[in-house]
């Protein structure tokens, strides 16, 4: 199984993560979503957070619409936390 096998990816959002460096699901796996999103933000993709409920949903096995209404704060929370170099 490749990352093209998990739910909620089309080829852009492959595209954007084989830009990131993010080839393998293991790799995506190991970051987890909110890493992997920040990845592919600085290699320079201009991703929407649906990118991130959609990461969020592959690894969780949900659609990202359900990601996006049930998860959306605790995603953000961690965003900002990884983004400004508090994560844990």
């Amino acid at each position: 199984m490749n990352i093209a096998d998990l739910k909620n990816f089309g080829p852009k959002s492959q595209q954007m993560l084989a830009q990131a460096g993010i080839h393998t699901i293991d790799q995506l796996q190991a970051l987890g979503a909110v890493r992997a999103y920040v990845q592919v933000k600085r290699s320079g993709n201009n991703a929407s957070l649906n990118l991130l409920w959609a990461m969020e949903g592959a690894l969780t096995g949900q659609h990202w619409q359900v990601v996006a209404k049930q998860e959306r704060l605790r995603l953000l929370l961690e965003l900002e936390d990884v983004e400004r170099g508090n994560a844990k």
